[in-house]
This record gives C-alpha cells, sequence and structure tokens, in this order.
C-alpha cells in the first residue's frame, strides 16, 4: 500500500510502454505492466498479486459486459452480411455503373464511407468488392489498399455508432466520473488526423499527383498492370465466403437498421420517452446499453431477411456466430487487459491519477504541451504494437488522470491528440492489423502497401502535430483544427508544384 499515490504509481503503464515498444508485443507487455502494478499495491506479495489482478480484471469485465456482447454481437452480424453475397451483389452493380478510373477511385472510399461500423467488415468489404473493378481500369493494387486503410480507421474513429466508439468510451477508469460516450463526441472535431487523411485521400484522388513509392507503383500498374500473387502468409488473408444469394440491399438495410437501432437505443437508454429532449436523452444515455440493443435488433432483423428467402442457409447463417466471435477476440482481449491496467492505477489501488494531478497542479503551464505530447506519443506506441485500441486502453487514462475534469475542454483536445496519434501509428506499422487487412483486402504485397502508404502518413501526421500544437497553446480546438487545415492546404499546394497531375 505504501507505493500507492506516489511516483510508483507511473511505473506499470512506463513498463507496459517501454516492453511495447521493445517487443512490439502488446498482449505480453500489457500483462507484465498489470502484474507489475499488483506487486507495487500487494507490497511484493506474488500470491496477493496473482489474486489482485484477476479481482480487478474480473470486476473491469464485469463492468463491461455490455461492450464486449456488443463486439461479439457486431462480429456475428459482419461475418452473416459477408457470407451473404452482398457484397459481391455490390460489387457486380459497381462494375457495370463505374465507367472510368477516376469514378472507381471515388466509389472505393465512399463505400468505405458507408461501412463505418467497423474497420475489420471495412477493409475486407471494401477491398473484396472494389478490387475486380479497380483491376479492370488498371489501378495499382497499392493505391488501392491505401484508400481501404486511409477509410477504414479514420471513419471508425469519428463514427459515433461503431466499434471503435464503444472501445474508447470503455477506456475511461470508473473513478474518472466522466462520460465515456459524452468524450468521444467531444474529441470528434478535434481528431485532426482522420479528417485531415480523408481530405488528404480525395486530394491524391482528384488530382492524380501521387508521390513517393506510390508513384513509381501507378505508373507500372497503368504501364503494365499484372495482377500481383495473392497475399497469403497472414491469418487475415482469408475472407469469409461469400457463397448466399445476396443482393445489394441485403448489405444495405442490415447496416441502416443497426445504426437506427443503435441511435434509438442510446435515446431510449438516456429517457426519450420520459420527455426529455433529444440531446438530454443523448446526454443522459447509456451508450453500451444502446449499441447492445441495435446490434441485437440489426442481428434479428438481419435473420428475418436472409432465412425466410434462402439468402443463407440456416446452418450457414448459424455458423457465421463462431466465426465472428472469432474475428473479434483479438480486440475483445486487448480491451480487457486495456481495462485491467486502467484499475490497478485508478484511485482504488496505486492512485496514479492523485500523483500525477498534483504535480502537474505545481506545473500548469505543462498542460498546454500536453495534446502533441500525447500525439508523438500514441503515433510511436501505435507504430511500436500495431494497435490503436491498446494505444489509447494504455493512454487515456493517464490523460484523465492528469486533467480530471477542472478543464474539460483541454481534455477533449489531449483525448483527440490520443486518437488520433493512435490511428496514425497504426497506419504506419507493418505489424497493424487494420494495415495487413488492407493488403489483404486489396490482395497487394504488405510490404508495398506499408511502404507506399507511409508519405502520405508522414505529411498528414505533421499537419495534425502542427494543429494539436496551436490546439494546446491556446486550449481551443477549433483553432487546432484550423491550423491543420492550413498546414494541409500549404501541403497541397507544395505537392500540385512539384508533382505533375496525371490525366485519367
Amino acid at each position: 500500500m505504501t507505493m500507492a499515490h506516489t511516483a510508483w504509481a507511473m511505473l506499470p503503464p512506463l513498463i507496459t510502454i517501454a516492453l511495447a515498444l521493445w517487443t512490439k508485443e502488446v498482449y505480453m507487455s500489457l500483462i507484465i505492466g498489470i502484474f507489475s502494478g499488483a506487486l507495487l499495491f500487494t507490497d511484493f506479495s506474488v500470491l496477493g498479486a496473482i489474486i489482485t489482478m484477476f479481482e480487478i480484471m474480473a470486476e473491469k469485465i464485469g463492468g463491461n459486459a455490455n461492450i464486449l456482447i456488443f463486439l461479439v454481437i457486431l462480429g456475428i452480424l459482419v461475418a452473416v452480411i459477408t457470407r451473404s453475397g452482398a457484397t459481391r451483389a455490390y460489387g457486380e452493380w459497381a462494375g457495370r455503373a463505374i465507367k472510368s478510373q477516376r469514378m472507381a477511385l471515388l466509389v472505393t472510399p465512399l463505400l468505405g464511407i458507408i461501412i463505418f461500423i467497423d474497420d475489420y467488415f471495412n477493409c475486407l468489404t471494401v477491398g473484396t468488392v472494389m478490387r475486380p473493378v479497380t483491376d479492370e481500369f488498371k489501378i495499382a493494387r497499392a493505391k488501392l489498399a491505401y484508400i481501404i486503410d486511409a477509410t477504414a480507421a479514420p471513419i471508425c474513429i469519428i463514427a459515433p455508432v461503431s466499434s471503435w466508439a464503444a472501445a474508447v468510451g470503455s477506456s475511461l477508469p470508473e473513478d474518472s466520473n466522466i462520460d465515456g460516450f459524452g468524450l468521444f463526441i467531444q474529441t470528434i472535431p478535434y481528431n485532426l488526423y482522420a479528417w485531415l487523411t480523408i481530405l488528404f485521400m480525395f486530394f491524391i484522388i482528384l488530382s492524380g499527383r501521387d508521390f513517393g513509392p506510390m508513384a513509381k507503383s501507378v505508373s507500372e500498374s497503368e504501364a503494365h498492370f499484372v495482377v500481383p500473387k495473392e497475399y497469403e502468409d497472414t491469418e487475415y488473408a482469408s475472407v469469409p465466403p461469400n457463397d448466399g444469394k445476396g443482393q445489394m440491399m441485403d448489405l444495405i438495410l442490415p447496416l441502416v437498421v443497426l445504426i437506427a437501432a443503435c441511435v434509438y437505443g442510446m435515446l431510449y437508454t438516456g429517457g426519450i420517452h420520459e420527455g426529455k429532449s433529444i440531446a438530454d436523452a443523448f446526454a443522459d444515455c447509456d451508450s453500451s446499453k444502446g449499441l447492445v440493443f441495435g446490434s441485437f435488433t440489426a442481428l434479428v432483423f438481419t435473420a428475418f431477411l436472409y432465412l425466410p428467402r434462402r439468402v443463407l442457409g440456416f446452418n450457414s447463417f448459424c455458423d457465421a456466430f463462431s466465426a465472428g466471435f472469432k474475428a473479434m477476440t483479438p480486440a475483445i482481449f486487448i480491451l480487457c487487459l486495456a481495462w485491467t491496467l486502467s484499475g490497478i492505477c485508478s484511485d482504488k489501488c496505486l492512485d496514479l491519477g492523485g500523483f500525477v494531478g498534483q504535480v502537474v497542479s505545481m506545473n500548469a503551464s505543462v498542460v498546454m504541451f500536453l495534446p502533441p505530447i500525447f500525439f508523438l506519443v500514441a503515433i510511436g506506441l501505435a507504430f511500436a504494437t500495431g494497435t490503436s485500441w491498446g494505444t489509447f486502453g494504455i493512454l487515456i487514462p493517464i490523460a484523465i488522470a492528469i486533467l480530471g475534469m477542472d478543464n474539460e475542454n483541454m481534455l477533449a483536445i489531449t483525448v483527440a491528440a490520443i486518437l488520433s496519434g493512435a490511428v496514425g501509428g497504426d497506419h504506419a506499422s507493418p505489424i497493424s492489423d487494420t494495415t495487413i487487412l488492407a493488403s489483404a483486402g486489396a490482395q497487394c504485397h504488405h510490404l508495398d502497401h506499408v511502404n507506399t502508404q507511409a508519405p502520405y502518413v508522414f505529411v498528414v501526421a505533421l499537419c495534425s502535430l502542427a494543429g494539436f500544437v496551436v490546439g494546446g497553446i491556446t486550449q481551443s480546438g477549433w483553432l487546432g483544427l484550423g491550423m491543420g487545415f492550413v498546414c494541409l492546404a500549404v501541403a497541397v499546394i507544395i505537392i500540385c508544384s512539384r508533382v505533375p497531375a496525371e490525366t485519367r
């Protein structure tokens, strides 16, 4: 107990971050960090530390059971839709409707924006649907992989109804008295990397001004397009069979019902039927219960949509349950470990927040530099570990411990910086799930995707860093967003002056 509320309380997250950067293994790093914190809390009693670690884990899992249920149901729904053949039907329609290379490039991110529920679903679905279309127009597979990757995580991290929103909201310590969903909503306009990545991607598509390794890949593809060997050396390469009889509506209707039911579920738990306004209902909602309600409703709707019409056989529909659960297992494991680390550092154990808050209160000028610092740390950690969820699961509790609720605006900017850095580092990382999935979806060589995308990530990350510097100094997320747009505009002007436009 003597280690609580002292500098020793910083050791578990520091050990976790250092090991993650060194070993590039996020699971083991989190486990060791958690156990080290339990040892400190129990005065180095090994047996006591083991019991404490799993007591906290059980408490955290129990308190966040709705989030885990939502992720499992979402995984099942994704597997069902994928197996239905609805994505294939969309691809066949796209093949008939698209008449030019630029149109094919534009339709790809638009489909990605529609599928904002989950990045795994996004990457594999967009790649599977659009790859035959982009091949027809000799679009480089590396370019397709970049568009898939630049749409998936950036869209999910600014979508209120998504697996990412649930993960971010559940990363907050229980003792923080902060509404996780409300904080996530506040970060959306300040999430510079997500917004700038989407804008930069559309600039590249519309202008055709590719540069760096991507320019070489695009040039070679247009001169002599060759379908590369299918990417097979990863567990993510296999796409679930889509041998159903689905049509386009079998893709669109479940997504519409999912979104509508999740929104209604949040309003219902917030008291919309008790006379509250929509704004008040959202403010008072239990987002995790709303997401569970919405996902279960969408799954039941999809069953009634598919089974009577024999879009999928009953056995195939049921087989998707285990496949969907399996697909979500890595994300669930990371969340459970991140929650446990947060519990070890809470005021019930080591009280990291009490110590750090006391130190920062004596050095108030440091607060203005927190957004850029957390942005850079998040990029480095996500790049080394290949996981965005693990990154913000580690860093968000630290940010809350430092800032608390005394400066809610600054907390929103800092958490937005963490989310931005997590996605940016995840994009650049060769071991990231979404990077691997984008390569698998586009069926291009994995390292080709990493190398061609890296300069684009670097440009957007620099613009985002400048924005967070301004946002931190002025304590205005809107001014930071403005600076990010200005920097991106400057970068675009420089690129236009040095890179010739390609005709489509």
